[in-house]
């Protein structure tokens, strides 16, 4: 490990991860540590490079380079239906909407593989995709369907008065019976291998964090209000809807997400799915 030996971790900007950061602080970490807090775009280009060691990253990017990095067990970003952050706005119904011109936002790669999977195998749609700025009214001046994620979504949800929303995690629910995996938390083999010590302390203060966030989501939601505005209630509701494990419902969700993604060419190669353990790692074949 480079960097005199210090663990480089990363964060997702949106609050979709507050209850399991909310009490973690790296600096009582036994080891030294830096922290980048990015949107997951730049987070998943940033490990897939080489420049972190840990990170929770868009699903998507764990499948592009899977055999590379093991996931921190029992953590993720996942909703067993409606998310309420990963939105596609449009002034048509969805299933009409697809059928035309999608502008994607350009800050997360798992949100945007899904609604192709959906528009294309749920719905049998071959949109037009374009790539843009998260940004509501530019992106539906120039497409007939817009998506928004994490607090770009909520925001805009918020201030919506003439669009129709549909909710991917809702969406993905109806169409397959399975809960969605958005983001897991991801390590690289090789800092894996080299500091299992350090791996294991890392996991178990985060799941630390989200435990006694879990007990109680009032100051988590309390933080959101201060720091985004919005009501307490609004925030309470938000943060209990999402679910921050890996179970093996999750683990049932993201394969089948991994299996539609490279049945369609978006993945590479079929992904596997491997979970850090401290004294092995527990594979579970897609």
């Amino acid at each position: 490990m480079r960097e005199s030996e210090q663990l480089r971790l990363g964060r997702i900007l949106y609050t979709n991860v507050w209850p399991v950061y909310h009490y973690f602080d790296p600096s009582a970490l036994s080891f030294p540590a830096t922290t980048r807090i990015e949107v997951p775009a730049v987070l998943n280009r940033l490990l897939l490079e080489g420049e972190l060691d840990m990170s929770p990253v868009s699903s998507f990017a764990y499948g592009m380079a899977s055999s590379e990095f093991v996931l921190l067990p029992d953590l993720s970003v996942s909703a067993d239906g409606a998310v309420k952050s990963i939105l596609c706005f449009s002034r048509k119904p969805f299933h009409e909407a697809v059928q035309g011109k999608i502008a994607l936002t350009n800050t997360s790669a798992t949100s945007v593989n899904l609604l192709k999977i959906i528009a294309e195998k749920a719905y049998g749609a071959k949109p037009e995709y374009i790539s843009c700025e998260p940004d509501l009214a530019t992106m539906l001046e120039q497409a007939d369907a817009a998506l928004l994620i994490g607090d770009h979504a909520i925001r805009a949800d918020w201030a919506n008065t003439e669009y129709i929303v549909t909710d991917l995690g809702e969406e993905w629910k109806r169409w397959t019976g399975r809960s969605m995996t958005f983001a897991v938390w991801t390590v690289s083999k090789q800092a894996a291998a080299r500091h299992p010590e350090w791996i294991g302390e890392l996991a178990a203060a985060l799941a630390a964090s989200k435990r006694r966030s879990l007990e109680d989501l009032t100051p988590v939601a309390e933080e959101a209000v201060a720091k985004l505005g919005g009501e307490l209630a609004y925030w309470q509701d938000y943060f209990a809807n999402l679910r921050h494990d890996l179970t093996s419902e999750r683990l049932e969700g993201l394969s089948l997400y991994f299996r539609y993604a490279w049945e369609m060419g978006l993945l590479p190669k079929k992904a596997e799915i491997e979970i850090w353990t401290n004294n092995t790692e527990i594979r579970v074949n897609e």
